[in-house]
C-alpha cells in the first residue's frame, strides 16, 4: 500500500518513481536519494507508470527509446528495451556493449565490467548519440513551439490585424510583452526588433520545457531544464548573439578602458574580459539550479512521509508539496522571463554606444 501511495503523490507532483521488483510481502527501505537522482537524471527510456497487479507483483510500463552508438567508424542501432530487459551484453561489431547506470560500456562476450580501486568502471565507452528521455522531450517541445507559432502565423495571414480571438488572444499579449517590455526596454529602439525573434524563441522554448517537466504524467515529467547541458547550450547561443552583434565601442571599453589611469586599466581589462564569460555562465547556472531545486524539494517533502513512517506528518508534507507544486508553475514562467530579460540586457549593453 505504501508503494501505491508514494506513486500517487509522485504523479501528483510531476515526479515519477521506478518501483523495484521485490517480493510483494517484503517491505523495502525508502531510498529517497535514489528516487531524487532517478528523477533529475536522464534516461534511455521514458517511464510511464508502475502499478501492482492482482497477484501483488509490480508491473513497469516504459516507452523504449532509440539507442544510437558509434563504434569502430560505424553506427549501431538498438532500442533501449534490449538493454533494460536483460543483463546480457549485445553484439557491437567484434565487441559487445552493456548498459550500466545509464552509460554504455564495451565488454567481452561475458559482459565483464572492470573497476578501479574506487569502484569506478574503467571499460571503454562508445560514442552515444541516443534519443534519451530529455532529447525526446526537447523534440516534443520543438514540435509544440512550431505548432504554436505556425498556427498563429496562419491566423494572422487569414484575418490580418483583426482583434485576436481564442488561442491567438492569449498568445498576442505575451508576444507584445516580450517585444515591448523585454526587448525594446533593454535594447535601443533602432536595433531591438532585430532581436525579438531570438528572444521570443528563448522565452517560449524555456517556458514550454519547464511546463513539460511539471506535467505529472506521460509524456511529461522530464527534467530537461534541470539538465546542465541544456542550459549551457542556451547560454552559448546567448553568448554568441551578445558578442557577434556587439559594436566596436563595446570591445573598445573591454580591451582599452579609455579614460582610465594605466594602473586601473591594468586591473580593469582582465575583469572586463572575464565578465564576457561570466554573463552566460550566470544564465546557465541560474536556470539549472532553480528548476532542479524545485523538483528536489517537492520529492524530498513527499519522501518524509515514508522515511518517518508517521501518519501525522502526512498532511503537513502533502500540503507543503502542493504549495511547492503551485510555486513551480510560477517559477516555470519566471525563469523563462529572467533568462530572456538578462539576455536582452546583455545584448543592449553590447550593441549600444556608451558615452565616456
Amino acid at each position: 500500500m505504501k508503494k501505491e501511495l508514494l506513486i500517487f503523490f509522485l504523479l501528483l507532483s510531476g515526479i515519477t518513481a521506478q518501483a523495484s521488483a521485490v517480493d510483494p510481502g517484503k517491505e523495502e527501505p525508502m531510498d529517497a536519494f535514489g528516487l531524487i537522482m532517478e528523477h533529475i537524471s536522464d534516461s534511455h527510456q521514458w517511464h510511464v507508470i508502475d502499478y501492482t497487479n492482482r497477484r501483488g507483483y509490480p508491473v513497469h510500463i516504459n516507452v523504449p527509446l532509440p539507442v544510437i552508438l558509434w563504434h569502430n567508424n560505424s553506427l549501431w542501432f538498438y532500442t533501449s528495451g534490449d538493454f533494460y530487459h536483460g543483463n546480457h551484453p549485445l553484439p557491437l561489431g567484434d565487441d559487445y556493449v552493456i548498459l550500466r547506470d545509464e552509460h554504455f560500456f564495451i565488454t567481452g562476450q561475458e559482459g565483464v565490467l572492470k573497476t578501479d580501486e574506487a569502484g569506478n568502471i574503467i571499460n571503454a565507452s562508445p560514442l552515444d548519440f541516443s534519443i534519451t528521455k530529455n532529447v525526446a522531450s526537447m523534440l516534443m517541445s520543438m514540435a509544440l513551439l512550431l505548432l504554436i507559432f505556425l498556427s498563429a502565423g496562419k491566423a494572422y495571414a487569414r484575418y490580418g490585424m483583426a482583434p485576436p480571438k481564442g488561442f491567438r488572444g492569449v498568445l498576442e499579449p505575451i508576444i507584445l510583452f516580450v517585444r515591448d517590455d523585454v526587448a525594446r526596454s533593454q535594447i535601443s529602439k533602432d536595433k531591438a526588433d532585430k532581436f525579438v525573434p531570438f528572444l521570443l524563441t528563448l522565452f517560449f522554448f524555456i517556458w514550454i520545457n519547464n511546463m513539460i517537466g511539471i506535467v505529472p504524467f506521460f509524456p511529461g515529467g522530464s527534467n530537461l531544464s534541470g539538465n546542465i547541458s541544456f542550459t549551457a547550450t542556451l547560454a552559448v547561443f546567448s553568448f554568441l548573439v551578445i558578442n557577434v552583434f556587439a559594436v566596436k565601442d563595446y570591445w573598445k571599453h573591454i580591451f582599452l578602458a579609455p579614460g582610465m589611469p594605466f594602473l586601473i586599466r591594468f586591473l580593469l581589462v582582465p575583469l572586463e574580459f572575464i565578465g564576457i564569460l561570466t554573463k552566460p555562465f550566470a544564465l546557465m547556472v541560474r536556470l539549472f539550479a532553480n528548476i532542479t531545486a524545485g523538483h528536489i524539494i517537492i520529492l524530498s517533502l513527499i519522501s518524509i512521509i515514508f522515511i518517518i513512517k508517521s501518519i501525522y506528518i502526512a498532511p503537513v508534507s502533502i500540503l507543503l508539496s502542493l504549495v511547492m507544486f503551485m510555486l513551480e508553475l510560477l517559477v516555470a514562467v519566471l525563469q523563462a522571463y529572467i533568462f530572456t530579460l538578462l539576455t536582452a540586457l546583455f545584448i543592449g549593453m553590447s550593441t549600444t554606444k556608451s558615452e565616456h
